[in-house]
């Protein structure tokens, strides 16, 4: 079936069109294309942390950090009032609460009326990800509002050892969210200003004719999707993994580094049973390909 045909069955239009870089006159300078660059989601997203700003645990080590910044339009300039801003990031002994109720070093707090957000916490450190590598420490942050795609992303820190040997890391996409660290009176400092922008997105009637059950046709286990604040999500074992819409029935894992990529291709068969190929190259190694249908 032709690609267009298979568009209008699953309603995949799209209502927010990617916007290209720009540079523009304001009054004063000029302005570039600010866009805040994304980062993996990675496994051990939750959603409903508490509302609350202060994640600092009593008695367990970590230098107490304050996390401040400004989340702004796609403008540049002007700050976004009532942004949700969740973070979370793993504790002093490399582990990420994924299942208690106290949602340990987990929070979500909102912008105020300029922008403006705050988190105190303590600093996370690097950890084991197998096979002698480390990722570097680093929080997570997911920036979702009702007028702009969720901005899903991630902040280092200068002097960590472990910049140049990740792959988020030595990409120059990752550059503006590596930050000094201002240690001032027992306080680590630390302040990421954030943009917003447009991306291209699927109507929600077409992620409802495609969230379900998928088996693999090759050894049969079954991937469940689901939607969540107007995106596509699979389920994993804590909560999910996000895929953004780029056009042409297809869906990225945002965030990976130039050279690797993880794709989601829907068709719909002849049989008017949809089918979903998953195609993976992380760097090495072949490319990695899957095939689905939907059950």
């Amino acid at each position: 079936m032709k690609r267009r045909e298979f568009a209008k069955l699953t309603g995949l239009s799209i209502i927010a069109v990617s916007t290209t870089g720009f540079i523009k006159f304001n009054g004063e300078n000029y302005v570039g294309d600010c866009k805040t660059s994304s980062d993996i989601l990675g496994p051990f997203y939750r959603p409903d942390s508490p509302v609350r700003n202060n994640l600092v645990i009593k008695d367990l080590p970590g230098e107490i950090t304050e996390l401040s910044g400004t989340v702004r339009h796609k403008n540049c300039t002007t700050g976004y009032k009532n942004a949700k801003i969740e973070l979370w990031h793993c504790s002093y002994d490399q582990l990420y609460d994924n299942h208690s109720n106290d949602f340990k070093y987990r929070g979500t707090t909102y912008s105020d009326e300029k922008g403006n957000y705050k988190f105190t916490t303590q600093m996370p450190v690097p950890y084991d990800t197998g096979g002698g590598s480390y990722r570097p420490a680093h929080f997570h942050m997911m920036i979702s509002t009702p007028d702009y795609p969720s901005l899903i992303t991630q902040i280092y820190f200068t002097g960590d050892p472990y910049l140049e040997s990740d792959p988020s890391t030595n990409n120059p996409r990752a550059e503006q969210r590596i930050l000094n660290i201002d240690k001032r009176d027992g306080i680590s400092r630390v302040i990421f200003d954030c943009n917003l922008s447009d991306e291209i997105k699927p109507t929600t009637a077409a992620l409802e004719n495609l969230i379900g059950k998928y088996q693999n046709v090759q050894n049969g286990n079954t991937n469940e999707f689901f939607c969540k604040d107007g995106e596509l999500w699979v389920k994993n074992e804590v909560f999910g993994k996000v895929y953004k819409y780029v056009g042409e029935n297809t869906f990225e894992y945002g965030g990976l580094p130039d050279n690797m990529y993880e794709r989601l291709h829907f068709q719909l068969k002849q049989d008017n049973k949809l089918s979903l190929r998953k195609t993976a190259y992380y760097g090495e190694g072949e490319e990695r390909v899957q095939n689905f249908i939907k059950i």
